[in-house]
């Protein structure tokens, strides 16, 4: 005859273990729906530079375009948009008819910033789209993009007279944004006090 000898009960400590993938599901969970339901909106990143004077630089122009190239004093006495872009950004190429209506508005000016491009690539896209900038700096190394919070190409700066930056947008210009975000912010950096 054989003997069994009976199972040992699970330990209670090892049935916690199995729930607590579950406890840190439903914890994460909390945190999504308490941050969708906080208003804020997740496609907005915030500018440490909004409201503070625009960095120092000093970048050579896109030789062979006649355009001059684009230092920090050329952002003094004039409200000005500074495009980051690139020739290689299928979003620059997506807003650079909106640029070129907004460069015929004699209130202001547009530079440009070409980033991490290739000067025969640069030429040619602007060739082929036209040159809305009255200025370009060319930020081989990206080193300028940097000291002035690029996130990624495009981004646009609006700059006001006093060289301070007044507004920045992530991302390609639409209409709409243009209607209702950057017309808006140049207006106001336009009227004097």
């Amino acid at each position: 005859m054989t003997v069994t000898e009976p199972k040992p009960e699970p330990r209670s400590g090892l049935r916690l273990i199995y729930l607590l993938p579950l406890g840190l599901f439903i914890c994460l969970a909390l945190i999504f729906l308490l941050q969708l339901r906080s208003g804020i909106d997740p496609e907005a990143i915030p500018s440490a530079l909004v409201g503070k004077p625009a960095p120092a630089f000093d970048l050579p122009p896109l030789d062979g375009l006649g355009v001059p190239a684009l230092k920090r004093a050329d952002l003094d006495g004039k409200v000005t948009i500074v495009n980051v872009f690139a020739s290689w950004c299928a979003p620059c190429r997506q807003e650079h008819a909106l640029l070129s209506d907004i460069a015929k508005d004699g209130r202001f000016r547009l530079v440009g910033i070409d980033y991490k491009d290739k000067a025969d690539n640069a030429r040619a896209f602007l060739g082929e789209l036209g040159n809305p900038y009255s200025a370009i700096g060319v930020d081989e190394r990206g080193r300028t993009a940097i000291d002035w919070g690029v996130y990624g190409v495009p981004e646009t700066f609006l700059v006001g007279a006093d060289g301070v930056i007044r507004h920045k947008i992530i991302g390609p210009l639409t209409p709409e944004i243009v209607k209702s975000e950057l017309m808006p912010a140049i207006e106001k950096a336009l009227t004097p006090g």
